[in-house]
């Protein structure tokens, strides 16, 4: 039976085992927190973001799971600079013009900053005279950084992102550099 696992990305983690950066240079990828073998990361997740990644050890799944043809939803917590306006959601949930393309519309809500929220080392940087906003975001595409692209498209540049949840499968109370098995036979789609 195929493996999944589900692990909570910490900041400045890449999403691969291996680093292939520049020499001297040592930056932490998921060897510093996965030790399973023949397990891949199904997508990935930026080095400046957190949240949840998906592995597995069975390339069909793996590629169901990031293959934007199967559309499966992503679910994030966007920490944005400004104070978020409605015309901002508005334009989120029609879907915003990047420098490749509409995107999909999306489903966004303006939420309070969550009490369960670990902190990020290091800290997002704080002024006074900016006020920040947070912001649920449900996006059924995979660009290149898109969730930053989104919301810098629509005036409030991204400060923090952290994903909650791929199709089924969520963050819930996984602290971060954790890992747990998930149940593949949750996919939403048959084998």
């Amino acid at each position: 039976m195929a493996r999944l696992i589900a692990f909570n990305k910490p900041f400045d983690v890449l999403s691969q085992f291996t680093d292939k950066g520049t020499e001297g240079t040592t930056r932490q990828t998921l060897s510093n927190f996965i030790n399973v073998p023949k397990v891949y990361p199904a997508g990935r997740l930026d080095r400046d973001s957190e949240g949840l990644l998906l592995l597995t050890d069975d390339g069909k799944l793996q590629a169901r799971i990031s293959n934007p043809r199967h559309k499966m939803e992503k679910t994030y917590l966007a920490q944005v600079e400004g104070d978020l306006t409605e015309e901002a959601l508005a334009q989120l949930k029609r879907g915003v013009e990047l420098k490749d393309g509409m995107t999909r519309p999306a489903r966004a809500k303006r939420v309070s900053e969550p009490d369960w929220l670990w902190p990020r080392t290091p800290p997002v940087r704080y002024r006074k005279s900016v006020p920040d906003s947070w912001l649920e975001l449900t996006i059924s595409e995979g660009r290149n950084r898109q969730v930053r692209r989104m919301t810098a498209a629509v005036g409030f540049p991204t400060l923090r992102l952290i994903r909650l949840s791929i199709g089924p499968w969520h963050l819930n109370d996984l602290a971060t550099g954790a890992w747990r098995d998930e149940d593949p036979k949750a996919a939403p789609f048959t084998r």
